[in-house]
């Protein structure tokens, strides 16, 4: 599960949310749609590439913001995709990312997503890497249904950037 809580520290200091010991993040560049960050938090380094939606649906509600990130794991080799929303998800309902032909399976946890299946993490970003769009579909609390766009335009040189990162 410590897999799943650096995402999320991240998300919550890109939230404003940051802690009294902690560094803003800092931007190591923008490739296009996507920004490669690094995070200091005392000794630990944490790295990650994030983008925002290019649209977003249905347009007459509140989305709040939302982005995906892309942490590079502890290992500094594997990539950890996750979905951070501006508002609750329904706990339960699957998440579904989609890139060209290949579904990926989220879940939700209070705001954020995660891969279903950890073992597929792996090829969800090297469709990403290949792909142009990415499309999410989740389903807020309340119970509407949400569908979010992202340009995949740069995330290949913006996780090379993060592989590297100290």
């Amino acid at each position: 599960m410590f897999a799943k809580k650096l995402p999320t520290a991240l998300a919550l200091v890109l939230l404003g949310f940051s802690t009294a010991y902690a560094e803003p993040p800092a931007r190591i560049g923008q490739f296009d749609a996507w920004g490669a960050y690094s995070y200091r938090s005392g000794s630990e380094v944490s790295c990650y590439v994030l983008s925002t939606p290019t649209s977003q649906v249905p347009s007459t509600v509140d989305h709040g913001s939302n982005f995906f990130i892309v942490a590079r794991g502890p290992d500094g080799k594997a990539y950890m995709p996750e979905v951070a929303m501006g508002y609750d998800l329904k706990q339960g309902a699957p998440i579904q990312a989609t890139i060209g032909d290949a579904t990926f399976t989220m879940f939700a946890k209070d705001r954020h997503g995660w891969v279903e299946d950890q073992s597929q993490e792996p090829t969800m970003v090297d469709a990403m890497k290949s792909g142009n769009e990415l499309s999410v579909q989740a389903t807020s609390r309340r119970g509407t249904a949400t569908s979010y766009s992202y340009s995949l335009s740069g995330i290949t040189a913006a996780l090379k950037q993060i592989k590297v990162c100290e």
